[in-house]
């Protein structure tokens, strides 16, 4: 799903006339991201049985994601099918948030190998797990403002 995910964007980044190589720019892609990808969700998955959570969700969210970028950079280097700029800050932002995504379904236990669960259970859950990602940023921050107006009200400090 990542490899069809990041190609798109390239493809979409690369959609401008003139652009040279965009066939092989999109097939490193695919390439490298296809065999690669469960290294790096089992890089991710390892790093969320860290003792401390938040080690373990800086790996998650900014480790795992740099390392993956920076050797995805060197693929496309290395084959000559270096992909512009704008295409690679756009596919840095999509791993930004597919990794707290993929962070906010293995805290609730999804897409975690060795955890008894189907895949197809896992796909089930999706859904819900999309309507909760988007929406936990506002429960975050009314739940924030709640505190801050309580502790006003109260005279409290947080």
């Amino acid at each position: 799903m990542s490899a069809t995910a990041r190609s798109l964007i390239y493809l979409m980044a690369l959609a401008h006339p003139g652009q040279r190589g965009r066939l092989s720019i999109i097939l490193v892609e695919i390439v490298y991201v296809t065999l690669t990808a469960g290294i790096y969700a089992g890089m991710q998955q390892r790093a969320l049985g860290l003792r401390s959570k938040l080690l373990g969700n800086a790996i998650v969210v900014l480790g795992v994601p740099a390392l993956a970028q920076w050797l995805d950079w060197l693929a496309h280097r290395a084959v000559g099918a270096a992909a512009p700029a704008r295409a690679t800050l756009v596919v840095s932002c999509f791993a930004a948030l597919s990794a707290l995504f993929h962070l906010f379904v293995m805290r609730r236990g999804v897409f975690l190998s060795g955890q008894g669960r189907s895949l197809v259970e896992d796909f089930r859950r999706i859904p819900r797990l999309v309507v909760g990602f988007v929406a936990a940023p506002f429960i975050f921050f009314i739940a924030l403002g709640g505190r801050l107006t309580g502790s006003a009200e109260t005279g409290t400090a947080l």
